[in-house]
């Protein structure tokens, strides 16, 4: 009998992909465009509410301390009630408390919405990359989820316009900005509604009627037949008469530190550390260093935004060569490109050598982050995808609270030398994990 995920996995890509995908997508540029506006929010903060830099390093960490949390609970969440159902939850927890965000009377109100906000950015993140990897077809499937993350670099370049033209306008241009966060509120309703439930998530559930209606919709969307020996609705294959049917009963899922997973587990971990302390230290400090140095806050915003163009660049680079290298060796190339270029921005002293190093790190950065989402769900069987992948993302979100804490302390021991310099080193260590990785490419995704 031709499986359910066997159908699925050897479809063309159609329209019905293609609407998953951009679903998924959207979601994932409004996430995207939440996490870059606290940058310019706290730049401009800086300004307006006089700061310190130690109370601006809580605002851009607290964040993240609610992503580990979410990563983990939702990750845990997708594997019992579903995909779809916690990717909508999150978006609109996360919309409504950065919306009220807007409305923050001091550093104390912001700082616990921002807890909130983080708490659904977190789950949505890794419950979103496993919902489109579990409908791709397998030839094409890494690169499908890059297209994915992709949409990362579309919400970043949002919240840079959004930085760049609403921030700086008025005293209240920080206010406007962080308003217009409730957008992924409203669209919580078409994702709960437009979107399918993983067919893999069903059938692990008993689901089989539900299952195979979503398949049998993805099939006639590209014009095929479902197979003669397809399996059909669960009451076609319902006991004759007088034969008791035995209840079906789940296998236990299998712990992603069980001897067969823990060491792709424990690499996993650590790529997701170094990128998460070198992304988010790097990134959500970089206009406030840029007007530490000197330029003033348009600027600077400015120069953020041009340097995040580079990353859609790095996305689709990492989305062909997913295909062509493979996931692990793209995974830590684009790594140790990371790690040369994280070393240039520390050495840059001029605004040509800083917008060539930033682009370079956008590049390389955000490519890298394509492919990590890529591997991250083919390294898991399906009752434990969700959770696997939440784990390690909450893992690496330690990395993204610590980060941004610590800028501070090292400038007051260095310079962005020093910082940038620590960087790169936590990009060199991802590298060498990325290396240890199995290779999934052209592999199906384990069901058991």
């Amino acid at each position: 009998m031709t499986t359910r995920t066997e159908r699925l996995d050897g479809l063309p890509f159609t329209r019905k992909h293609r609407k998953l995908l951009l679903g998924s997508g959207v979601g994932w540029a409004l996430d995207a465009m939440d996490v870059g506006l606290i940058s310019f929010v706290m730049a401009a903060l800086a300004v307006h509410w006089s700061l310190s830099p130690t109370e601006l390093s809580w605002i851009g960490s607290i964040g993240f301390v609610g992503m580990a949390i979410g990563a983990a609970l939702g990750g845990l969440l997708a594997d019992r009630i579903g995909r779809r159902q916690v990717f909508a939850a999150t978006l609109l927890i996360y919309g409504l408390a950065t919306g009220a965000a807007a409305l923050s009377t001091g550093i104390a109100m912001l700082i616990v919405l921002r807890f909130i906000v983080g708490l659904g950015l977190g789950a949505e993140l890794p419950v979103a990359s496993t919902l489109v990897s579990e409908f791709a077809p397998r030839r094409i499937r890494g690169r499908v989820v890059v297209i994915l993350e992709g949409f990362w670099a579309v919400g970043w370049i949002m919240a840079a316009l959004i930085g760049y033209f609403v921030v700086p306008a008025s005293d209240d241009g920080w206010r406007w900005a962080l308003a217009i966060g409730l957008v992924p509120a409203a669209y919580a309703l078409v994702v709960r509604f437009g979107l399918p439930e993983s067919v893999r998530y069903l059938e692990s559930k008993g689901r089989a009627d539900e299952a195979e209606r979503i398949v049998r919709d993805y099939e006639a969307s590209a014009g095929v037949e479902p197979p003669d020996d397809a399996a059909g609705p669960a009451t076609a294959s319902a006991p004759a008469a007088g034969v008791d049917a035995a209840p079906a009963v789940a296998a236990p899922a299998e712990s992603i530190w069980s001897p067969r997973l823990r060491t792709r587990t424990g690499a996993l971990w650590i790529v997701w550390f170094g990128i998460n302390f070198s992304y988010y230290g790097a990134f959500i400090w970089l206009p406030s260093l840029l007007v530490s140095q000197g330029f003033d806050l348009v600027r600077s915003f400015g120069y953020t935004l041009i340097i995040t163009l580079a990353q859609l660049p790095g996305y689709a680079v990492a989305a062909w060569l997913i295909e062509v290298w493979g996931r692990r060796v793209t995974l830590a190339v684009f790594l140790t490109g990371s790690a040369v270029a994280a070393g240039l921005f520390g050495l840059a002293d001029s605004p040509a050598t800083i917008i060539a190093a930033g682009m370079a790190l956008s590049f390389f950065n955000l490519g890298a982050w394509g492919a990590l989402y890529a591997i991250g769900p083919e390294l898991y069987p399906t009752a434990t995808r969700g959770s696997g992948t939440g784990a390690a993302a909450a893992f690496g979100r330690i990395a993204s609270i610590i980060a941004p804490l610590l800028v501070p302390l090292l400038l007051d021991l260095g310079d962005t030398v020093l910082v940038f310099g620590v960087f790169a080193a936590a990009f060199v260590v991802a590298a060498l994990a990325a290396f240890t990785l199995p290779e999934r490419k052209g592999y199906a995704l384990e069901d058991t």
